[in-house]
């Protein structure tokens, strides 16, 4: 009967990443100067500064444009985010292999990087014709060291 119930409950619970974070991130999009009219490879279109919002697992790379500027573009990849190793681990308890493979599936473990992206326009001079410049995310800060056991 204890078994039944323990089963039920990680049933429910799916995946512990997925309850915790959802399959959804919401990227943001900047640009200096603001004002130019984005695109993404997802299909996605807004006017910088803007919000907007993918699946977990999506890569993808932004476009940017504004009369002036040479066009600019940024990949966007997905890493392991340190709070959906944490529900993912959280399965171990609740969700089982059923969880873990819920949470894999899904991408709830996974973030967007960058995020925020940040595209620097570069204007055009004069008699120049514009062209598309690729920009590179930002490298991503190591990881944060493990904070010490406080001492007795």
């Amino acid at each position: 009967m204890r078994w039944m119930a323990i089963l039920a409950l990680a049933a429910m619970c799916g995946g512990c990443a997925s309850v915790t974070r959802g399959m959804t991130d919401q990227v943001q999009i900047l640009s200096e100067p603001p004002g130019a009219e984005a695109h993404t490879s997802m299909g996605h279109a807004c006017t910088t500064p803007c919000t907007l919002q993918f699946n977990r697992k999506d890569e993808f790379i932004v476009t940017a444009s504004k009369p002036g500027y040479h066009t600019v573009e940024m990949p966007v990849a997905t890493r392991l985010a340190s709070a959906g190793a944490a529900g993912f681990a959280g399965n171990v308890l609740l969700g089982g292999v059923v969880g873990m493979a819920v949470d894999a599936a899904s991408g709830a473990t996974l973030e967007h990087f960058p995020n925020p992206v940040m595209l620097t326009m570069m204007p055009l001079r004069r008699g120049e014709k514009p062209r598309v410049l690729k920009q590179e995310p930002p490298i991503p800060p190591p990881p944060a060291p493990e904070a010490a056991p406080p001492e007795s």
